[in-house]
């Protein structure tokens, strides 16, 4: 029996589908599998084969990770946490303060631009509480889908349905005219997220990066400050300046002259040259001293760069056993003078550090924060002996333009609200002037770049999208004819929301409405209904994907980053899932009457 396009089409997807439950193939690969099955199989034209990693979606999820990562260097993330974090101290208010945050602004703006505006804000938190990151992010990512149903702006289908709207009964649907529908649902949705974030599991899904922050974190980076003639606590106690550091940072030692040492300083009157040593969360660190007007190694010894345009780095690299370094001390070393390197700040696990960094004596297994030119570093480590750890941004010895990335996002967005710019160029141009403007570096910015999921999102886009050339989505749409026949009206009316809710993850929500509207609005001029409830019902339906990692691009967002597998979206989207049909179905026949065409 040889299958027809259609059902050739269905049966990749439902392999596809298969593989990715598994899990025991990684995810890009599956969806390059699927491209290269739809390929061979003939649904898919060689010549449209790689179309999809031109895609505008590509685009968009790569352009939001740059501006993520411009944001979270930017400084800006932990001004703002600095004000909540003292409330948000246990998972589920984070996730709460999270999740109203960002469905509130998915609700003005393109909610993937929102959730990756607040990504840093919830990596920040999960550093500084313990909180698993994988419980902030998927309930983030649904969260602001939730909010891009309140206003006609807030999603791609809501925009979509108007204009089917428009076309077919000569009126598109207003900016509120979702908003009756869409509040209702953002408040229950966040109070069940608030239960079931609990789904996820108490442990984050940690890498080796992650498993060394984990050993080291408990006592931080040690940092030396100095207290510069001009600085405005000169003559104030070291209590008081503790007190400027809330909690977050311990003020283990007050170092005087070459040789005078304070252990216990707090009743000593800052004076200027006095050097304070500083133990926490490097974030916390960096923000302390630019907050007290402090300087530190990286100002007194900067690395100058050679050349015009050469990238000045900071770096976290661990002493090997091996290295020249041990049992030596900077000062000894001359790491300055001879390898163009700075030792801005140093962690030994289970030790608390209060003499000089220049008379810190290395040891196999001490971490230490470097900051040297980008094109010396590898030689530099080499010869030194020590081994970088990739995989977080060091925000120690930097100091930047804080709020120039997040002008260039609310300049962007804001041309994109009003229609000036398309979604994608906004996006697009948001992360090439950060570049440009030096509030990211070039080199940095593809390194925050998720290459896989881009990989994914780009295979898979052609793949989905031959369920429409093949005629797949005019199969689903007779059975959906056939089953709403027998239903009551509001049975109709969920059936089409779930329809679409479970076309989404294939189609992607955009292509969902733009198959399913016409044919939602032909099922209620059948049944003897005017369109708009069914029109709704498939906005909300294609804006809630929940169930898979690959409908949307927030939750594509969050998939690499939270570390979830594949059936995790299951777990938490299930109830979220039931939760909208049940609640939005009632709420669409108040507003939204079946009134008799």
């Amino acid at each position: 029996m040889i299958l027809s396009p259609a059902w050739l089409s269905l049966a990749v997807i439902a392999v596809m589908m298969a593989l990715f439950v598994w899990g025991r193939i990684r995810y890009d690969v599956v969806a390059l599998l699927a491209l290269l099955a739809a390929i061979a199989a003939g649904i898919v034209k060689a010549d449209d084969a790689f179309k999809g990693f031109g895609d505008d979606i590509v685009i968009i999820v790569a352009s939001a990770l740059v501006i993520s990562a411009a944001i979270t260097r930017s400084g800006v993330i932990e001004q703002a946490v600095r004000g909540l974090s003292p409330l948000l101290t246990t998972p589920t208010r984070q996730v709460g303060a999270l999740s109203v945050m960002v469905a509130l602004m998915s609700s003005v703006m393109k909610n993937i631009g929102a959730l990756s505006m607040l990504i840093p804000v919830a990596a920040r938190l999960s550093r500084q509480h313990g909180t698993p990151l994988s419980r902030l992010l998927m309930p983030m990512s649904f969260a602001s889908l939730l909010g891009g149903v309140v206003t006609l702006v807030g999603t791609s289908p809501n925009i979509i349905v108007s204009k089917i709207r428009h076309d077919i009964v000569g009126e598109p649907f207003r900016m509120f005219d979702f908003t009756p529908v869409g509040l209702p649902l953002v408040v229950a949705g966040i109070g069940l997220l608030l239960l079931t974030n609990r789904l996820l599991g108490a442990k984050d899904r940690k890498g080796v990066t992650e498993s060394l922050e984990a050993a080291y974190g408990a006592h931080g980076y040690a940092l030396e400050a100095e207290v510069p003639a001009d600085n405005p606590h000169v003559g104030q106690s070291v209590a008081a300046l503790r007190e400027l550091a809330g909690g977050e940072i311990a003020l283990t030692a007050l170092i005087r002259g070459d040789n005078k040492r304070f252990n216990k300083p707090d009743q000593q009157s800052l004076r200027p040259g006095d050097r304070l040593m500083l133990q926490g969360d490097p974030a916390e660190l960096q923000a302390f001293v630019e907050r007290a007007g402090l300087e530190t190694a990286a100002d007194r010894m900067p690395v100058l760069p050679e050349e015009p345009n050469e990238e000045i780095a900071t770096v976290e690299a661990v002493v090997t056993s091996n290295s020249m370094m041990v049992a030596w001390t900077p000062a000894q070393l001359r790491l300055h003078e001879r390898f163009g390197v700075t030792v801005v700040a140093v962690s030994r696990a289970g030790e608390t550090i209060q003499q000089r960094l220049k008379s810190f004596r290395f040891r196999p297994g001490d971490l230490l924060v470097l900051k040297a030119r980008r094109r010396d570093l590898a030689d530099m480590l080499a010869r030194l002996g020590c081994l970088p750890l990739a995989g977080r941004y060091m925000p120690l010895g930097s100091r930047n333009a804080s709020y120039l990335p997040l002008a260039i996002v609310l300049v962007a967005m804001g041309l994109m609200a009003g229609g000036l710019i398309p979604v994608p160029v906004a996006f697009f141009g948001a992360a090439v002037t950060m570049m440009a403007t030096g509030a990211i570096a070039p080199r940095d910015a593809y390194e925050a770049i998720d290459w896989p999921v881009l990989v994914t999102l780009g295979a898979l886009i052609p793949v989905s999208d031959s369920m429409r050339t093949t005629g797949a989505t005019d199969l689903i749409s007779g059975w959906l004819a056939q089953a709403g026949g027998a239903l009551p009206p509001y049975g109709s009316l969920a059936l089409v929301m779930v329809a679409a809710m479970l076309v989404t993850p294939f189609l992607n929500n955009a292509a969902t409405v733009l198959v399913m509207g016409p044919v939602a609005a032909s099922f209620a001029v059948n049944l003897g209904y005017g369109p708009d409830p069914f029109l709704m019902a498939v906005a909300i339906g294609a804006a809630c994907d929940f169930l898979t990692p690959i409908g949307h691009q927030c939750n594509m967002l969050v998939w690499g980053p939270g570390g979830y597998k594949f059936t995790d979206y299951w777990r938490l989207g299930a109830p979220l899932s039931l939760l909208v049909v049940v609640l939005g179905t009632p709420l669409i026949l108040a507003f939204w009457p079946l009134a008799a065409r």
